[in-house]
């Protein structure tokens, strides 16, 4: 699973005197929409144009350089351009409760929502750098399948740092990075590519700057370098690493061998100069033409309200939005925040109501739409008229937003369930296709491909995802390739790995999560052929879950709406008699439904809704 993560962009150190927040809703924002973003500022209309135009241009950036790239996502980013520190702070205090500095930019991922925020005064060159760093994670995590970190990293930090005027773009400007690589001992490349930095230099934040810093510079070598082809040779390096070939091997067939390589990438970061492409700003982008409005206070309220939800900021996430329900009760985002704060505390009935007055006060709200079915009889009910109703609901959500991957994902349970296993298949490779760097949706496609007696295809899912994911995901993908008949895989087996200290496991269905109590920590109660086995947590923990849970990441707790899944406990033995052991670590995961009979609707049996093409590389 993907970690939520801020990144502070351009930091600047401030006196310890600081202006309080503004309340919420203390005076409405502007919004200014251009064709493909929408920004929120208290600052002026102009200043959300020109925030606008920026974004724009960094987006036509990638239309301009990979042609076939998908440039939308099922995740609608909202832009926020608070004016001043008093407002940035209002947006992330937690950045203002300890000492160091503080943020001009932050981004926030997520599979429903994605926010930046950019501060207006902070108006220094490259101030929003790793905001438009992670925006580029946002559009290549949705086109490729996987990519290596060094080149995940590198590709985002070089078009990151791009630069802007009203009428240019410069791509491949220089990053700030270049100055941490001055003097300094390079990592040696075959090392560089190879590694996970995280892992590698865990706890050495130097190594790890200079890791990134040296990214970017082979990405930059590897683009502009002498013979490089103005980057045909690292798009050829790509394409070999997409039909399965051995990154190292790839890499030397592509652009010579390392030695070579990294002697010409110390004489290129020991350069004066760097290039850049210098591009037209395409010339429907004139900031004048940006349409602009003052919200509504209880749509300020709404928008922050939300913001605040996704960032995990939830006593001011109700705050905002009850605000807003005071300047208007029928604030279809206010009420779809409030049932999603409801369904993190386990309050379901609470939630579904929320959700309920959401899409009926606006039935654009997809997300609204799918919660309130999820969380009805209809996701278990086995009768033909529920099951039809749920697959009618679910492409009411794809109408709505067509990139919606859960959606598929959903359908494409409900195919499974009713035997409909070739369907099912479809439905899951369209999901796939939109979120290609979700393990678990390659995981699902392969049990399919298992389930139709495909073995070959099976195995080459669970090889994909083995070599390239670790954790969780890799322990999923090495039941997928267990369950394959030996006799039937592939001979290139999924690389070992180190094995951890030996622990004990047991798996079974879950029955209960309990968080807190009288005895304090978490207790995780199973059942298997052993009977009920309970155990407790009171210290850290590894919590691993299927990217095919239905409520995804953005809301995932532990504490509720895990009943019913397969759970596999890592754990010490306990000498309590009431206890089977001290549990270490928790994966779930959710098995495909068991195959019931079809329903007697052919109706039902087909959804309407179709995925938009885009790459699937």
């Amino acid at each position: 699973m993907a970690s939520l993560r801020w990144k502070c962009v351009f930091c600047v150190v401030f006196s310890a005197v600081f202006v309080p927040a503004a309340p919420s809703g203390e005076k409405p924002w502007t919004e200014v929409r251009s064709p493909n973003f929408r920004v929120l500022t208290n600052g002026s209309a102009g200043d959300g144009r020109r925030v606008a135009r920026e974004f724009e241009q960094m987006r036509a950036v990638f239309a301009l350089a990979f042609s076939k790239l998908r440039l939308e996502t099922g995740a609608p980013l909202v832009i926020f351009a608070p004016r001043d520190e008093s407002s940035m702070k209002a947006m992330a205090p937690n950045f203002w409760k300890a000492p160091g500095p503080k943020p001009a930019g932050l981004f926030q991922h997520g599979w429903e929502r994605q926010y930046a925020v950019v501060r207006l005064d902070q108006d220094i060159p490259g101030r929003y750098n790793v905001v438009y760093h992670e925006y580029v994670h946002t559009l290549l995590h949705a086109n490729f399948r996987w990519l290596p970190t060094w080149l995940d990293e590198g590709l985002a930090e070089f078009y990151g740092s791009t630069r802007f005027d009203e009428s240019k773009i410069y791509i491949g400007a220089p990053s700030a990075r270049v100055q941490r690589l001055r003097g300094a001992t390079l990592i040696k490349v075959d090392e560089l590519i190879s590694e996970n930095p995280w892992a590698k230099f865990r706890n050495d934040e130097q190594q790890i700057d200079l890791y990134y810093s040296e990214a970017w510079a082979l990405v930059h070598y590897l683009t502009f370098g002498p013979g490089m082809e103005q980057g045909a040779k690292l798009n050829k390096f790509y394409g070999a690493l997409l039909l399965g070939e051995d990154q190292k091997k790839a890499f030397q067939e592509a652009f010579g061998n390392f030695k070579d390589v990294q002697e010409g990438l110390v004489r290129y970061t020991g350069q004066f100069l760097f290039s850049s492409y210098a591009a037209q700003s395409p010339p429907q982008l004139k900031e004048k033409d940006f349409p602009s409005r003052l919200t509504t206070l209880a749509e300020t309220d709404a928008e922050l309200g939300a913001y605040r939800l996704f960032s995990h900021d939830r006593d001011d996430a109700r705050a905002s939005v009850e605000h807003a329900l005071r300047e208007d009760p029928n604030s279809a985002l206010a009420h779809e925040t409030l049932g999603f704060l409801d369904f993190a505390d386990g309050k379901d009935q609470d939630a579904d109501s929320e959700f309920e007055k959401a899409y009926a006060a606006n039935p654009q709200q997809y997300l609204s739409l799918y919660y309130k079915t999820m969380l009805s009889p209809l996701r278990t009910s086995a009768t033909p008229a529920d099951q039809l109703a749920l697959r009618t609901a679910m492409s009411d959500v794809l109408k709505a937003n067509p990139r919606y991957a859960p959606g598929f994902i959903e359908l494409a349970l409900i195919a499974a369930r009713h035997g409909e296993l070739q369907n099912a298949l479809t439905l899951a490779r369209k999901a796939e296709a939109l979120e290609p760097s979700r393990a678990g949706y390659h995981l699902l496609v392969g049990r399919l491909f298992l389930a139709l007696g495909n073995n070959q295809e099976a195995a080459k899912q669970a090889i994909f995802v083995a070599d390239r994911w670790r954790g969780p995901d890799r322990d999923e993908a090495m039941e997928l390739w267990n369950d394959i008949p030996a006799e039937k895989r592939a001979s290139d087996a999924p690389q070992p790995l180190d094995t951890a200290p030996a622990t004990l496991t047991s798996q079974g269905t879950l029955l209960s999560i309990s968080c807190g109590g009288k005895e304090g920590g978490t207790s995780v109660v199973i059942e298997n052929p052993l009977g009920t086995q309970t155990f407790r947590s009171s210290g850290a923990h590894r919590i691993g879950f299927p990217d095919t849970l239905w409520f995804g990441t953005d809301h995932f707790t532990l504490c509720h709406h895990l009943e019913g899944l397969r759970a596999i406990v890592e754990y010490k033995p306990s000498n309590d008699k009431d206890l089977t052991g001290e549990w270490l670590g928790l994966e779930l995961r959710e098995d495909l439904p068991a195959i019931s009979a079809k329903p007697a609707d052919p109706v039902a049996q087909h959804p309407t809704t179709a995925a938009p093409a885009g790459p699937t590389n």
